[in-house]
């Protein structure tokens, strides 16, 4: 059974898009952020997502995020978030 100390470790908050978003965990994936940056994200072929990131934790604080991949973060790890249209 966890208690609330426990629950709170285990959350981090980041900033996506210049909004606050809690996660949990010390770690966050592509597609995941996808998620938190838009309610419904555009879709299509020629759709594709640019993530950048900065204040991570870790070796690599700042960078670009392809697809499958995933960064630790810290409270404060910055994301943004683009969709393109490639066509």
């Amino acid at each position: 059974m966890t208690n609330d100390k426990d629950k709170k470790e285990k959350e981090t908050t980041v900033i996506v898009n210049g909004r606050e978003k809690v996660v949990n965990g010390k770690e966050i994936c592509f597609d995941e952020l996808v998620k938190l940056a838009f309610d419904n994200p555009p879709t299509g072929q020629n759709i594709c997502f640019t993530i950048t990131y900065r204040k991570a934790m870790g070796n690599k604080p700042e960078g670009t995020l392809a697809e499958g991949e995933c960064v630790k973060v810290k409270k404060g790890t910055i994301f943004n978030v683009t969709a393109t249209d490639k066509s």
